[in-house]
């Protein structure tokens, strides 16, 4: 988990990176920029606001041959080690994304390179590297007063709402490829930015192997559960699911499967399932792991908790206490009506 409130600019440069394709040039600035308090906060909220409404999927540098020929890892080891070099490598940066810049969809655009300082993950106060690109312009009114009259023009600029692509690049896990978080708004081309330029791939930790893991079990919900048994025991079964992560701060397979399931005859299913399915997610020889209570707080927003029926009813089951739907709804069919149905056992109405 990330906190960037506190973070603050210990160096920014600009750069111009055209389509290489195109033509058009890289505009290299020969110095740092300075940045008064202002300007500094709109900077932060434009470059920061996407990271922090999105999931934290982290990601690290990775290379085919060896780390050492990842040019960004490279120029963030060095930056980490000798701030002072950020105008060097940043050049070497635009440089790098000019090089990868020959799509003819691509925008030219200004390149961003920062540093921070006073980055929170993981409970770790560090540095961090940003390097944002903005690429679309926007038309805006400019008003000007002549002493007469107000007149108006129009300008293009960047709007600080919308920030076009962007990574985050954490001073920790430096053996592994850093700790990386990455924006791409723009998919015009879904390789450029975090394939070609950045040579990023999913950092396999606690985060990453809970959300799959449950993302993973809410597919065996609907591909097994639910055609075998019912759309009730699906969402019983995912509520169970996420409890039990939730309840605790590490995983064990054998014992997920002892809690959730409740069937036994589904635990050979269960695994049967994981052999064919488990490579999608990454799980196959995943049985054991440290559990990131982030995420799984982010993967219970997503599940679905709802029974949808055809007569336009819909029942909504509570993720947090599980035990009252298995309690107090019982599913059955009605004879005459040729319907099934739900009955529902309560003592009061509550306000909701």
């Amino acid at each position: 988990m990330f906190n960037l409130y506190n973070a603050q600019f210990q160096g920014l440069v600009l750069h111009r990176v055209g389509n290489k394709n195109r033509n058009e040039p890289l505009q290299l600035s020969a110095s740092p920029i300075r940045l008064d308090d202002e300007i500094s906060g709109l900077l932060k909220s434009y470059f920061f606001t996407p990271f922090t409404q999105r999931e934290e999927n982290y990601f690290h540098f990775t290379h085919e041959a060896d780390l050492e020929f990842n040019p960004i890892y490279n120029a963030a080891k060095s930056i980490f080690n000798s701030p002072e070099t950020l105008q060097e490598q940043s050049v070497a940066i635009a440089t790098h994304l000019y090089g990868q810049s020959n799509h003819p969809h691509i925008n030219s655009g200004e390149l961003y390179v920062a540093v921070f300082e006073d980055v929170l993950i993981d409970k770790e106060k560090v540095s961090a590297i940003g390097i944002f690109k903005s690429e679309v312009k926007q038309d805006f009114f400019e008003f000007d007063w002549d002493q007469e009259n107000l007149n108006i023009s129009v300008r293009k600029g960047i709007s600080v709402q919308k920030l076009d692509k962007g990574c985050l690049i954490f001073n920790t896990g430096e053996e592994n490829g850093y700790k990386v978080l990455s924006v791409d708004r723009n998919r015009y081309d879904a390789k450029y930015w975090p394939e070609d330029f950045l040579s990023i791939s999913a950092l396999k930790d606690e985060n990453f192997q809970t959300k799959n893991y449950l993302k993973f079990c809410k597919d065996f919900a609907k591909e097994v559960i639910l055609p075998t048994e019912d759309k009730q025991q699906e969402v019983l079964f995912l509520n169970r699911a996420v409890n039990h992560f939730a309840s605790r701060d590490q995983f064990e397979e054998s014992h997920f499967l002892n809690d959730v399931l409740e069937n036994p005859e589904l635990i050979p299913e269960f695994k049967n399932y994981k052999v064919n399915k488990g490579p999608k997610y990454s799980i196959e020889d995943v049985s054991e792991f440290p559990i990131a209570n982030k995420a799984v707080s982010d993967i219970r927003k997503k599940f679905k908790n709802e029974i949808h029926l055809d007569t336009n009813i819909h029942i909504k089951l509570d993720f947090i206490n599980p035990e009252s739907a298995e309690k107090f709804v019982e599913k059955g069919w009605d004879e005459e009506r040729q319907m099934y149905y739900y009955l529902l056992y309560f003592n009061r109405e509550t306000k909701s």
